[in-house]
């Protein structure tokens, strides 16, 4: 209710007080118990620290400009009351010279509530327009801190394929770990014939801080061994052990909003969050073809957004054209110049429609630097002799899949080996990645969604793998494509009671394609090299929980038989 409403009001009660001449005594004691209460209560306030010195004041002062003003308000009636009294009534007027007590008491009752509630919805609205209460009673610094956290229980089931070639696929990751072929006996080759099951976990703990008006600090802390860049679970069956705890992410990040509401600049530095668009969110048909969802990013990146919206950029970011730049160190190398380095560089389109569909397309460019094998080109080539390039060349980790060189030779100069000592890549990889995803809100809440990428690596150069590998001899066929197409119906968000969704999707990794390091850890296991479906399920069984289920089918593109199957089921949980 408005302040002229209120007024009519107070005026109108000052009239009918006038009629009511028995009760205005029993008025006036009540209007004084309301006072003192009143009174009592902002001194209250104001010993708590809710309210300070100052406003107390300024709310008494304007009490008592108000009960004035509503005084003379009603000396002025009365004046008038008095005058037509004593004179005659006009032809249209009507005078009631008695009113019954019991109207006057349900009068009374009825501007007493009225008042009342109009008291009581002013404090409300001040106390929320203020900040009254608890938040202003905890220091400020404590405003600043955001947090945030997930957990993931999983079930894992691997079935592997009848017939599956055994002998033959390396566990790159374990020679390089251990030293050589050999020494990573029998952990060397992959298992391929052996089903298993395992319990995983997740957890993920957050906290963003503000430190100035478009500033941010934000850090992750995660589960999961400091090997893995791709996989933050943490498998049980660690009695005797405590869980890895570590940072995940470290990063600040800066945004910039114009007079219109539209943040068009976002950046960031530190270990930051994934900055290139995948095709969606968690919930909304992401790719994993290119950068598997768990992969955090340590570098730098930056953000520049131009509104297209028909509101004359009234903050409306549904139509928008966007760069995102980044450089992102891989793997530093002491003493030498052969430190890997990702570049990368990304163009894109939101474009949202009056039907509330929406479509989002982009296109990016990654130039990784540094990452193929440097061989160990001495008379035996063994690890022993060494240069710093040359162990510079390993990677940090593999899933596998991609093309392989030997680095250098397990033995000694003078007891020399011919098996791997060490393994690196033996393609360069510089990708494009085509991604598009278009929503259809036909049947909102219920969307149906679908969604492409596509990834090549123009980086791949047949002859200096042929030279390099140390798998399959003779030509090399070049594989340096991949795709992904996926389609989800359902709720947009699953995280919410009876919300659901369900997807399907058709992949194709090809050897070379893309850097197997990066690329999906769940599908075939991880890595390249790999085809096959996927198909899931999401079920929101109360508000920040819901179930996942995802059946992922996959067998290699080239080589020997080696198929797998992958059931998971999640129970998640955030807060």
């Amino acid at each position: 209710m408005n302040t002229s409403n209120k007024t009519k009001q107070a005026f109108t009660a000052l009239m009918l007080l006038g009629f009511l001449g028995p009760a205005e005594a029993g008025e006036k004691e009540e209007l004084l118990k309301l006072r003192s209460t009143t009174e009592s209560l902002i001194k209250q306030l104001v010993k708590q620290g809710v309210l300070n010195e100052d406003t107390a004041q300024d709310m008494f002062k304007q009490a008592e400009d108000d009960a004035e003003k509503l005084a003379a308000q009603a000396k002025t009636v009365e004046a008038i009351g008095n005058a037509e009294a004593s004179g005659s009534p006009e032809a249209d007027e009507v005078r009631v010279p008695y009113i019954p007590e019991f109207m006057k008491d349900e009068i009374r009752e009825q501007i007493r509530a009225e008042l009342r509630t109009d008291v009581t919805n002013d404090v409300i609205s001040k106390a929320k327009e203020e900040g009254w209460g608890l938040a202003d009673a905890l220091p400020e610094w404590t405003r600043k801190f955001k947090l945030s956290g997930d957990i993931r229980l999983r079930s894992e089931n691997v079935f592997y394929a009848d017939g599956n070639a055994t002998g033959f696929y390396p566990d790159v990751q374990a020679i390089n770990q251990r030293g050589g072929e050999i020494a990573a006996f029998p952990d060397s080759l992959l298992n391929t014939t052996n089903d298993n099951h395992r319990f995983r976990q997740r957890l993920r703990l957050g906290i963003d801080v503000d430190i100035a008006k478009g500033l941010k600090s934000a850090v992750r802390l995660s589960t999961g061994n400091f090997r893995d860049p791709v996989s933050t679970n943490q498998t049980l069956g660690q009695t005797g052990d405590r869980y890895e705890f570590n940072v995940d992410r470290a990063y600040l990040q800066y945004e910039h909003t114009n007079t219109y509401g539209f943040k068009w600049l976002t950046l960031m530095g530190g270990r930051i969050k994934n900055p290139w668009f995948v095709g969606g969110g968690e919930f909304t048909s992401g790719s994993e073809l290119v950068w598997d969802t768990d992969l955090s990013f340590e570098g730098f990146s930056a953000t520049v957004r131009h509104n297209l919206g028909v509101s004359n950029g009234l903050g409306d970011d549904a139509r928008m054209i966007y760069a995102t730049a980044g450089a992102f160190p891989l793997q530093e190398a002491p003493f030498s110049h052969n430190d890997k380095w990702l570049f990368g560089g990304q163009v894109g389109l939101d474009w949202g429609f009056k039907n509330h569909d929406s479509l989002k397309f982009a296109v990016a460019y990654f130039d990784y630097k540094n990452v193929t094998a440097k061989p160990n080109t001495s008379t035996t080539g063994t690890c022993d002799l060494n240069t710093r390039a040359n162990d510079a060349s390993m990677p940090e980790f593999m899933q596998g899949g991609n093309s392989l060189a030997a680095i250098c030779l397990e033995g000694t100069q003078a007891s020399p080996g011919s098996t791997p000592g060490m393994l690196g890549l033996a393609s360069d990889f510089n990708i494009i990645n085509v991604n598009m995803r278009y929503d259809f809100a036909l049947f909102n809440p219920i969307h149906f969604t679908f969604s492409a990428d596509y990834a090549k690596n123009i980086g791949f150069d047949s002859r200096d793998v042929q030279q390099a590998r140390i798998l399959g001899g003779g030509d090399v066929e070049e594989q340096t494509d991949a795709w992904q197409i996926r389609g989800d119906v359902g709720h947009l968000r699953v995280d919410r009671q009876g919300n659901w969704s369900t997807f399907v999707a058709y992949k194709h990794v090809e050897r070379d394609s893309v850097l197997d390091a990066f690329s999906d850890s769940d599908f075939h296991l991880g890595g390249t090299n790999a085809k096959g479906w996927i198909l899931g399920a999401n079920y929101g069984l109360l508000n920040n929980v819901w179930l996942t289920s995802r059946w992922l089918t996959a067998d290699v593109i080239e080589g020997p038989q080696y198929g797998v199957d992958v059931f998971q089921f999640d129970v998640n949980a955030k807060f």
